[in-house]
């Protein structure tokens, strides 16, 4: 129940970290009051993640800088209790759960908190037992946290915290690394919770339409270290002010502002799928039919070709089973899939770190079964989610011409190769760099460069877009829209954001337990309900708005609106 005293209350709070000139942080004036379900928002380096810490006192305590103002966290403030006092009263779940688990089982885990603050055995076990049955994780308590599905891990470290009773919980991007079904019940359980226990939930992410599925009080948007808005959801989503601080709106109030809509709070947009259509309905029907659209199709050649692939890691498991497929030379197509669906494990058998137990892959024809892993690095170029992964020199120049160097290319073709590649990546500038001075999205580029470098036909790239806020998502995006323009290359993308697999691919591979259960267009997969609930996706909200509106051919209004908004950019 919210009532009238703040439970948060930031009063001109002003933070500058000791390595940085200018403060990340600038005179912040924000109350949050008790039960309420508030959203941050902002681009990456907007102070967001600034705002968490200090509400869990890693700021001051672990990031040390000047801080000004006063924070108050229910009625104290966390620079004198610290991060154990603040611990009590803030539960924080991170982006990357595998870094909070501390213990062999769930039960252990959930237990630690208990067991330090020394509550009696039975009290303990009681507990444990009360936590794991909201959780819907009594059958995992004896399992190891790192051995459970992206879910299951949220909810191991939701459950951690959840012991301690705490009045608040702080999710920082709870996701990051989700399939989107499992995303859309991860916010579902965060908004039971909530009520079932009466907290105040804060939650930190730049996934809008997905923590919209359920209502938010508040939006609170950040840019350049100061709070730019502070409203409902209703109103922001009216207004340009998430375009104009580089976070995507929700799809469908793109396509109803591309229709020429003017948006009212009072029709409430917060959720599709209660919101009132019916003032815009004759905009939408009429920008439909006016919609240029081509139906687009590639007749050329085939360059990868998976038939009857079957993989089995264990006598217990089939991980790829019986699937085919066809991918033709400059395609850019979508591998999809819900968490250990076996997109991984095919690209491993693409690329050869895994060998099939049965089935053919063809490139350009040939069978390549009988190529090693270094003889497939020459045609097909894979790039890990993390560039961290890959890199292993300290200079951005060394990094991208290392494939040539190991190879014995002369120094002299070396040379022009990579800095041809540079120019291309936009990394020419930064050639003498080292690359610990880039950004994440700059590593990202050069873990790319240093495989085009190699000229492969084929490029399979994992979540290219993990964990980037829009403005960085658009510009990796952008960049390998131009690869595929100056470069003969064909790209395959392993990806769980589903606007990137409608706005940018040709083409989407939908694995479900091994098996390919679709292959289509984007816009085609995305409103198919049953393919999407099998696995795991999250239907598109274009589909709801085109239902809404009387519009029958959801796939086609939806292929409409992507082709509009890639001309309009």
């Amino acid at each position: 129940m919210v009532t009238d005293t703040p439970i948060i209350e930031f009063s001109d709070v002003s933070f500058k970290y000791h390595a940085q000139k200018e403060p990340t942080l600038k005179n912040i004036n924000l109350k949050i009051y008790p039960g309420e379900k508030i959203l941050i928002a902002g681009q990456s380096g907007s102070g967001k993640s600034t705002l968490a810490h200090c509400l869990n006192a890693l700021i001051p305590c672990s990031f040390t800088g000047d801080m000004s103002g006063t924070l108050r966290v229910c009625g104290k403030e966390p620079a004198k209790l610290g991060v154990f006092g603040m611990s009590q009263k803030v539960g924080t779940v991170l982006q990357d759960t595998d870094g909070q688990f501390i213990a062999l089982t769930v039960a252990e885990d959930l237990a630690f908190a208990l067991e330090n603050d020394e509550v009696p055995r039975d009290e303990m076990i009681a507990k444990v037992a009360e936590v794991s049955d909201k959780l819907e994780l009594t059958n995992f308590l004896g399992s190891a946290p790192g051995a459970l599905s992206g879910g299951q891990k949220q909810r191991v470290s939701l459950g951690g915290v959840m012991a301690c009773d705490v009045k608040i919980l702080l999710f920082d991007e709870p996701l990051a690394n989700l399939d989107p079904a499992t995303g859309k019940r991860t916010i579902s359980l965060i908004d039971d919770i909530m009520h079932d226990e009466d907290m105040t939930v804060v939650i930190i992410e730049h996934r809008l339409e997905d923590v919209l599925y359920k209502d938010v009080d508040r939006v609170v948007l950040m840019d350049g270290g100061r709070i730019v808005a502070d409203m409902h959801p209703d109103e922001l989503l009216c207004s340009d002010l998430l375009v104009d601080n580089g976070i995507r709106e929700p799809l469908y109030i793109s396509a109803l502002k591309a229709a020429g809509v003017k948006i009212s709070p009072d029709t409430h947009p917060q959720h599709i799928e209660t919101m009132d259509i019916s003032p815009y309905k004759d905009a939408v029907h009429s920008w439909y039919h006016e919609a240029k659209f081509e139906h687009v199709g590639r007749e050329t050649e085939n360059l990868l070709e998976v038939k009857n692939l079957k993989y089995r890691y264990d006598e217990s498991r089939q991980v790829i089973d019986d699937v085919s497929f066809e991918i033709k030379k400059g395609e850019l197509v979508s591998l999809v899939g819900k968490n250990g669906a076996g997109k991984s494990t095919l690209a491993s058998l693409i690329c050869g770190f895994n060998k099939q137990d049965e089935g053919t892959i063809l490139f350009a024809g040939e069978d390549i079964a009988d190529l090693s892993i270094a003889q497939r690095g020459e045609k097909i170029g894979y790039v890990m989610q993390s560039p961290n992964q890959m890199i292993s020199k300290p200079m951005i120049f060394d990094e991208v011409s290392l494939g040539l160097v190991t190879r014995g290319v002369p120094e002299a073709e070396i040379k022009e190769r990579v800095n041809e590649i540079l120019k291309i990546c936009g990394l020419y500038p930064f050639r003498n760099w080292p690359v610990s001075a880039l950004s994440f999205g700059q590593k990202k580029r050069v873990s790319i460069a240093s495989i085009l470098v190699m000229k492969p036909e084929l490029l399979i790239l994992d979540e290219p877009t993990a964990g980037q806020d829009y403005k960085h998502y658009t510009e990796i995006m952008e960049f390998i829209r131009d690869i595929r323009r100056q470069m003969p290359i064909t790209i395959v993308m392993i990806t769980h954001d589903m606007h990137l697999m409608l706005e940018y691919t040709d083409r989407t591979l939908v694995l479900t337990d091994g098996k390919l259960i679709m292959n289509a267009t984007p816009a085609e997969v995305l409103t198919d309900n049953k393919v999407c609930d099998k696995a795991y996706l999250k239907r598109t909200s274009l589909y709801d708005l085109a239902m809404k509106c009387g519009i029958e051919d959801a796939s086609e209004f939806a292929a409409r609106f992507i082709e509009d908004e890639r001309r309009r950019k």
